[in-house]
């Protein structure tokens, strides 16, 4: 359950959701709408708000799986699409990204079946924290410069290209159809740099911005989401066995918990102390907030 600082009046935010969708359609001249439907609840919520607030012919769901990508997550996000009554098309990612050669810059089909391939990313990833004394999300956050060998970047630019591969076919599609691109990124996955720049965070309009994760979990309640969808780890899905929690190193409700009261100017050591926590554990997420600054800013320009 939410603690009552992250409790929303649900019916409310999906009532102001609606119209802000509606309103930005209208004003942009667009026929409809279009998101990336990965059967996590983060673009289930944007799914059934954009089908409440147009049309639901009015909205395409794109799936864009690739040989990462687990099976559930496509069955999950087909049942959604439907049952919301929403048109869907699914653009498997897979030749694309043989075409680039990025599979090759982690050949992991050679490790075996997925499960294996799971077992084996987390070790190198809990390796990395041993030896780093940091995650691997806050080690690449700013640049690779001091960390050793081509593995990292090899490993960077092989989840990032995906999100920015999805961005592409998004606006394609868009733009064929002369449709608004619905962003799915959420307030929390924004403040901590949980996104690819120029992947997952583009888009037209970001209607859960404001929302942090359990808050984002309380429309998914009152829209009715299916519970596979809200009861599921939340994950990327961009390699196997790396979960949103198990990469960040904390739960949602945690980290929004800190998130709050950060972002209404507490201290850390205040903060620790109210919610009972390590004051390392506030002052990893405050440096999430500071490393990834970068990520939410425009290009810089010269000074002059």
């Amino acid at each position: 359950m939410p603690t009552s600082e992250l409790t929303i009046d649900a019916a409310s935010t999906v009532t102001q959701l609606e119209e802000f969708i509606r309103v930005k359609v209208d004003h942009l001249q667009r026929e409809g709408a279009v998101v990336g439907l990965s059967g996590g609840i983060d673009s289930a919520v944007v799914a059934a708000l954009a089908a409440r607030a147009l049309r639901p012919e009015k909205v395409l769901a794109l799936l864009m799986p690739d040989r990462d990508s687990a099976r559930a997550s496509r069955r999950d996000a087909l049942r959604l699409a439907d049952r919301l009554g929403i048109r869907t098309k699914t653009i498997g990612l897979t030749k694309f990204l043989w075409l680039i050669g990025i599979y090759w810059k982690l050949p992991l089909w050679l490790l075996g079946p997925r499960r294996f391939q799971a077992k084996l990313i987390r070790r190198y990833h809990d390796g990395f924290v041993k030896e780093w004394g940091e995650s691997p999300l806050a080690a690449i956050m700013v640049g690779t410069k001091a960390l050793p060998g081509p593995l990292v970047n090899q490993a960077v630019a092989y989840h990032r290209v995906k999100g920015r591969l999805r961005a592409i076919l998004l606006y394609y599609y868009a733009e064929l159809e002369n449709l608004l691109v619905l962003g799915t990124c959420n307030r929390t996955e924004k403040a901590i740099g949980f996104f690819v720049k120029y992947g997952d965070a583009a888009a037209d309009v970001a209607p859960l911005e404001t929302l942090y994760k359990t808050q984002v979990r309380q429309l998914a309640a009152f829209l009715e989401i299916p519970e596979q969808i809200i009861s599921k780890p939340p994950s990327p899905d961009l390699l196997p066995g790396i979960t949103d929690e198990y990469a960040i190193g904390l739960s949602y409700e945690t980290l929004d918990r800190i998130l709050w009261r950060l972002e209404a100017g507490m201290d850390t050591e205040e903060i620790a102390g109210a919610l009972g926590l390590e004051l390392n554990t506030v002052v990893y997420v405050r440096e999430l907030m500071r490393r990834s600054a970068h990520m939410r800013a425009q290009p810089e320009v010269p000074p002059w």
